[in-house]
């Protein structure tokens, strides 16, 4: 899933110090920052008490707003809000990047601020934690690897390994970080595939990742081929 972190306030406080406004909608995700902690109901309740606090410091009469809907990725849910949009002047979206440009799109004439940072692609490992295994590259090469990305948990994205910084199972660029070679090595030894590891990897096909612009995906079942 799509992992995001909140802004810190003062960053988010200095984005709407930009704008003219007296009315705002603080919009949620229902579904990947949910799950991050970043972008949910709970959080969008949280920042609004926040900044209800910061506008009253300021002197500064502003209404606030919320809304959480299930996705902010897809219209059929951003249909959902048009009623709270038309009555705002501003609004600060908790979704991921993508959710704030489909805001945005869908809402041509509303000014739409970030309220995360978006992260990476990431797997729930712990309670509370999720780890990066994905880039979202378009050339899959897990089948080459047997289920460790290099390009995710190599810190250089090596398609060939280790480099000669890890030490003891860990990366160099941070003790607490696994080595992606190490991981890749222990999975391939307990399959008796070894040969991952004492072979050679082509150099990877980037042009499926950000080469030629925008990337699209169209689901063909909907057009009958």
């Amino acid at each position: 899933m799509i992992v995001g972190e909140q802004k810190n306030i003062d960053e988010i406080a200095a984005m709407l110090e930009k704008e003219d406004f007296d009315n705002l909608l603080i919009t949620g995700c229902g579904t990947c920052v949910t799950v991050s902690m970043a972008g949910g109901e709970r959080e969008v309740n949280a920042l609004a008490e926040i900044l209800q606090a910061y506008f009253a410091s300021k002197n500064k009469n502003v209404k606030i707003q919320k809304a959480t809907v299930k996705r902010q990725c897809d219209f059929e849910f951003l249909d959902d809000l048009e009623n709270e949009v038309d009555s705002t002047g501003l609004v600060l979206s908790l979704g991921c990047g993508v959710g704030v440009q489909h805001l945005a799109e869908r809402f041509p004439d509303k000014v739409v601020l970030p309220g995360l940072n978006t992260s990476f692609y990431g797997a729930v490992t712990n309670t509370g934690e999720l780890a990066e295994r994905c880039i979202g590259c378009g050339n899959c090469v897990l089948d080459e690897y047997h289920g460790v990305c290099p390009i995710a948990r190599c810190s250089k994205s090596l398609l060939n390994g280790p480099c000669g910084g890890s030490q003891d199972g860990k990366c160099e660029v941070d003790p607490e970080i696994d080595c992606g070679w190490q991981l890749i090595y222990d999975r391939v030894k307990r399959l008796n595939k070894l040969e991952v590891v004492t072979g050679y990897h082509e150099p990877k096909d980037w042009q499926t990742y950000r080469d030629g612009g925008p990337r699209k995906h169209v689901n063909k079942e909907y057009f009958g081929n």
